[in-house]
């Protein structure tokens, strides 16, 4: 059985009917796939974390939920698998930017540090913008009422160190 989130309903999703066209505007269905599997992805780093799961065990239940089916897989497995495989990796690129020690972070606060940071590392063809605001809207989402502040101001300073020629909006 998935671990969910409290908040983590299944009429939460976007599953109104599309226009005409095929999407609503300004949104493409690669795009809500992606967002949807860094939202499984983060639930997944979370059960890693509070319950050290191995990886393949951990996709195995969540390969039961037929919502999978939904989004984009290979970018979910691409997310769980390297988040596991970088982790001290991920750690040690986050731990400078911390205001406390890393094992004080909130359980979700660092499961959604680590796959933003994973994103920045290790997946260049997601921009930095991208990678930064998917972290900031699972914070959002899942964390406490401001940690979305916090997870911008830390992953916005480790992406100065992975790819700081790479533009910014708003710089």
């Amino acid at each position: 059985m998935i671990k969910r989130f409290p908040q983590d309903r299944p009429d939460q999703y976007d599953s109104s009917p599309e226009p005409a066209g095929g999407t609503k505007p300004g949104r493409s269905p690669a795009r809500k796939q992606r967002r949807w599997a860094r939202e499984r992805a983060t639930q997944g780093v979370y059960q890693q974390l509070m319950n050290h799961m191995p990886v393949d065990q951990l996709e195995a239940q969540f390969m039961e939920d037929s919502f999978m089916l939904r989004l984009d897989l290979d970018f979910f497995r691409r997310l769980l698998r390297g988040v596991e495989k970088h982790a001290l990796e991920l750690d040690e690129a986050i731990e400078p930017h911390l205001d406390r020690p890393i094992d004080e972070l909130d359980p979700i606060e660092h499961a959604i540090l680590r796959l933003g940071a994973f994103e920045l590392l290790h997946v260049l063809d997601v921009p930095r913008a991208i990678a930064i605001n998917e972290a900031v809207e699972l914070a959002k989402r899942f964390g406490a009422t401001d940690g979305h502040r916090y997870i911008n101001g830390v992953l916005d300073r480790v992406a100065d160190g992975a790819r700081p020629h790479e533009p910014t909006r708003g710089r």
